[in-house]
Parts: C-alpha cells; sequence; structure tokens
C-alpha cells in the first residue's frame, strides 16, 4: 500500500508551497502535473506549442494567486480548469490558422514494443484531434484524468449528461475511425 498522498492533495501542497516560499518552489507543482496539464491543453489548442504557453500562463497564475489552490475545495480540478481557461484565450489570440498536425515526439533509442505502442498512440492523438474539441477534452479527462463526468462537468461548466454524451460520441467516432488500433490501445 502507498503512502503517496492523491494528487489533488499533493497539489494542494505544493500551491502551499509557494505561497510559503514564493515562486521558487512553482518546480514542484510543475514537475508532479505539467506532463498531464500539458495533454489537456494540447487536446484543446492542438498545438504543442500553444499547450506550452496555456500551461506557463496557468502557473504563472498559480505563483501569482497560490491561495485559490490552497482554499480550493479540489485543487486539482481547479488546476485543471485554470488551463482550459488558458487554452481558450490562446485559441482566441491565435491569428493563424493552424495544421492539425500530431505532436512531434524526438525518438532516441527505443526498443520496438515502445515504437509501435508510440505510433499507436500518436495515431489516436492525430484522430482525437480531428474531434470537435469539446469530445477531446472530455475524453482526455475522463481516460487520462480519470475523472468522473460530475468532475469534469464542473470544470467543462456543462451538465453532467452533455459531459457524458460528449465522451460517449467521441469514443464512437475514435472506434469508427481507429478499428482495431483503438481496442488494442484501450484493452492495454
Amino acid at each position: 500500500m502507498s503512502n503517496v498522498a492523491p494528487l489533488p492533495e499533493q497539489v494542494r501542497e505544493h500551491a502551499r508551497r509557494i505561497a510559503d516560499s514564493g515562486p521558487v518552489a512553482v518546480g514542484g507543482l510543475f514537475d508532479l502535473t505539467s506532463q498531464r496539464l500539458l495533454r489537456l491543453a494540447a487536446a484543446i489548442t492542438r498545438n504543442q506549442h500553444d499547450a506550452e504557453d496555456a500551461v506557463q500562463s496557468a502557473l504563472m497564475g498559480v505563483t501569482m494567486k497560490p491561495r485559490l489552490l490552497v482554499e480550493s475545495h479540489s485543487p486539482w480540478a481547479y488546476l485543471l480548469q485554470m488551463v482550459r481557461n488558458e487554452s481558450l484565450v490562446v485559441l482566441r489570440k491565435r491569428r493563424r490558422v493552424m495544421p492539425l498536425g500530431s505532436i512531434i515526439d524526438l525518438l532516441t533509442r527505443r526498443s520496438v514494443d515502445q515504437l509501435e505502442q508510440e505510433e499507436r498512440y500518436r495515431l489516436i492523438w492525430k484522430e482525437l484531434r480531428r474531434l470537435p474539441t469539446a469530445q477531446c477534452e472530455v475524453i482526455v479527462l475522463r481516460i487520462w484524468e480519470e475523472l468522473s463526468f460530475e468532475e469534469i462537468s464542473a470544470i467543462l461548466e456543462i451538465p453532467t449528461p452533455t459531459a457524458a454524451s460528449r465522451y460517449r460520441y467521441g469514443l464512437e467516432k475514435l472506434a469508427k475511425r481507429l478499428g482495431s488500433s483503438f481496442a488494442e490501445v484501450v484493452d492495454a
């Protein structure tokens, strides 16, 4: 049995450290959450650089007002909502049309199994990006962040049945487009 605190409490603890020590302590929160936050931001912005900008802006917001996370009922959900909001700001500011190309991953000395797994994930992410953003963000929050539909509805400020239907419709589209590749990853 692990003695690691649940993610929301870890986020709250890192926010306390930022409140006590200042910006120098933001690195811990970044290390804990950055990959997960980038995944959500990339699902919304459809661009790795824009996603990084959104996450950086959200973490700067935490640095400026860490008590918002400390005092939040659910600090992890609050941080996800901050990243979502920053991602939407980035989208509004974007004046050029961005291609829906995949996030470029650098491949370095990896086993064949890892390469095959990464190729499947790239394919899924490519198809996720073809979904409407509303469906994509629900799928990311449900599958990768393991949030309930109630938590998702609070973050996205939509009714719970809407979150559930966006998830269902998005998965149906992915299953049609990906066929056996989708089933292999979902089963893994």
